[in-house]
């Protein structure tokens, strides 16, 4: 692999050919159907699977609540069809960084602030596929 002097063109050129290959690559008929694309994700519903390019992650934050107690940041990720937010959670936030490949699996959407975000929630794993 060549080298860019600029870190931010070495990250873009991955992302892109990253996204290329996810949107040229041969499916089987099951295949394509348990990959959940962000363009099909809806407010408010669970979803199966879903694998994104992580473009950022936030400084993490230290929350204590009636629900969850912990490490908790935010990110956002994109595959071929868009992009959307990313909740992290415990151990998560130090798995996932920027330009991680992740796959979330029984996660949640919401929408906040008129935007869709993803999370594995309670019961969801995440996966880091390639760094």
């Amino acid at each position: 692999m060549v080298q860019n002097s600029k870190p931010n063109q070495k990250n873009n050129s991955r992302d892109k050919s990253i996204l290329s290959h996810m949107k040229h690559e041969p499916r089987t008929q099951q295949a394509s159907s348990l990959r959940q694309r962000v363009s099909e994700l809806v407010a408010n519903q669970k979803f199966q699977r879903l694998e994104l390019v992580v473009l950022r992650r936030y400084p993490r934050r230290l929350v204590n609540s009636d629900n969850f107690t912990g490490s908790l940041a935010a990110a956002c990720g994109r595959d071929e069809t868009g992009i959307v937010g990313i909740v992290l959670w415990a151990n998560q936030v130090k798995q996932v960084k920027t330009g991680d490949i992740i796959r979330i699996e029984n996660g949640w959407c919401r929408s906040r602030n008129g935007e869709l975000v993803v999370s594995t929630g309670k019961t969801g794993t995440l996966t880091v596929l390639d760094r």
